[in-house]
């Protein structure tokens, strides 16, 4: 097979760029942001290396092309991959899945035909692009599939996945029709990496439990019919983190710190401003979260002339059902609660259903008193660590659900919660509210200690390290 000659290939759901066509029929592209564009961008640069991914339109089909210093492999999707592949088996089997069944997952074949179809689509541009004994690392779950066909087509190169979310304990991730093919699919690569050591347990139990592999501690051994080992598969947590730095650098600007002061007082110049910042998804325990703010309100605990309470949900899988009813569910509370407890000048939720630039983020972060993050399972939860990184000024506290990745790097400074527990979350807020300044900036000093030294080039460099360690084959292509 002729291949590009790319010694580090990335494989992606999404390319790092929003590539469309202008009025000339002419393709044109804007840099897409998000954590794993920070975190892989400046590898794949310093390596001169290659990205596979779908470009964020339908059925628009485009040769490889460069930007930023990458070599972009753009995947074409049709409108029925989109509704089948990501929308279905991706977000409306998986997610709830690996989610711990918060919300009932959909099993429907013409969805799994899908997804194995657009995973060996995927499997095909990397096979392509890399070159002998190059390194591909796979990215998340929409693409597990990905490293078994692409061992399949080439044995010479090392093949590393991470999985972003979590996987779940066997009694529920055995619900998956195609649990075998899944756990098969990511036996692939040589390196599986999860948020959290029980993640990579889970998995390794699947295997144990799904296959004849043996396993010992974090190693599978794979054998071929005659019983002759294989190869080894390595699973283990590499838990992500955020760029740090940069977040830290852009809450100490002088235009940030004075936006944080602006906030304050756009929002009435509250003693306590409480936040919350999620993509609107049923994970996020956004309604746990509102609800017991409301009985604080209720309980005369809390009150509208002294707490706010800022919530920004961002629009997520806008035509999956389950998150146009969340939706619902969020304003309807939103609103009662409102208007049971609002005075003029004194609203006692600000509900934002859209996105804001990181600079207004770092505002909103730093202007904040409490975080509240009450995820009913997250892979990480990265917007714990973005308020850590804007606390430059040690002030501040971070109440965090014991269901999120960030909690096992930061449960011993952060405020723990159960968000199932309403009572027990409302004594968390509390606990927040009225910290000691001394304590408060104790534990933000080890929380920032802790983001500050574990930033996202840490887990891309650590993953890749490991990952390069492994002997690559001699080329069989």
């Amino acid at each position: 097979m002729a291949t590009a000659g790319y010694d580090l290939v990335i494989v992606a759901n999404r390319l790092p760029v929003d590539v469309s066509l202008d009025d000339n029929g002419e393709p044109t592209w804007t840099r897409s942001p998000g954590g794993l564009v920070t975190a892989l961008e400046p590898v794949v640069q310093k390596s001169d290396g290659a990205w596979v991914g779908w470009g964020g339109s339908a059925d628009l089909e485009l040769e490889p092309f460069d930007a930023d210093d990458m070599r972009l492999v753009p995947v074409a999707l049709s409108e029925d991959d989109l509704t089948q592949y990501y929308e279905g088996f991706s977000n409306d089997t998986l997610w709830p899945l690996y989610h711990d069944v918060i919300q009932p997952p959909t099993f429907h074949r013409q969805w799994w035909d899908a997804y194995q179809r657009v995973n060996r689509r995927f499997a095909d541009a990397a096979a392509a692009q890399a070159a002998p004994g190059a390194t591909v690392w796979v990215h998340d779950y929409q693409l597990q599939l990905v490293p078994k066909y692409l061992r399949e087509q080439r044995p010479d190169i090392r093949i590393g996945y991470f999985h972003h979310i979590p996987f779940p304990p066997l009694e529920i991730f055995v619900q998956l029709p195609w649990r075998k093919q899944v756990v098969e699919g990511l036996l692939g690569a040589d390196l599986i990496g999860f948020q959290r050591g029980g993640d990579a347990a889970n998995f390794v139990r699947a295997v144990r439990r799904l296959t004849e592999h043996t396993t010992r501690g974090q190693m599978v051994t794979l054998t071929d019919a005659n019983g002759r080992v294989e190869r080894h598969v390595r699973a283990a947590a590499f838990p992500i983190s955020i760029d740090s730095h940069a977040f830290d650098t852009m809450a100490r600007t002088p235009e940030v710190q004075q936006r944080a002061k602006e906030i304050r007082t756009e929002l009435g110049d509250p003693k306590v401003l409480l936040l919350g910042v999620d993509r609107l998804d049923y994970t996020k325990g956004i309604r746990h979260r509102i609800k017991a703010y409301g009985e604080l309100l209720e309980d005369g605990r809390l009150s509208v002339e002294d707490a706010t309470l800022v919530q920004v949900a961002s629009p997520s899988r806008e035509n999956v059902g389950a998150y146009q009813q969340l939706r619902d569910d969020v304003e309807i509370l939103v609103g009662r609660i409102n208007g049971d407890y609002s005075e003029f000048g004194h609203p006692a939720i600000h509900y934002m259903h859209h996105s804001y630039p990181m600079e207004e983020m770092a505002a909103l972060y730093l202007a904040a008193d409490v975080m509240l993050v009450t995820a009913l399972r997250d892979g990480m939860n990265l917007v714990a660590k973005e308020y850590i990184a804007a606390r430059s000024d040690d002030r501040g506290a971070l109440v965090l659900s014991e269901f999120t990745g960030a909690a096992d790097e930061l449960g011993g400074a952060a405020i723990l919660v159960n968000p199932h527990d309403i009572s027990g979350l409302k004594n968390a807020i509390m606990h927040a509210v009225n910290i000691d300044p001394r304590e408060a900036r104790k534990r933000m000093r080890r929380l920032r200690r802790r983001v500050l030294e574990n930033d996202v080039a840490n887990w891309s460099n650590t993953f890749l390290s490991v990952l390069t360690a492994v002997p690559v084959r001699s080329s069989h292509v």
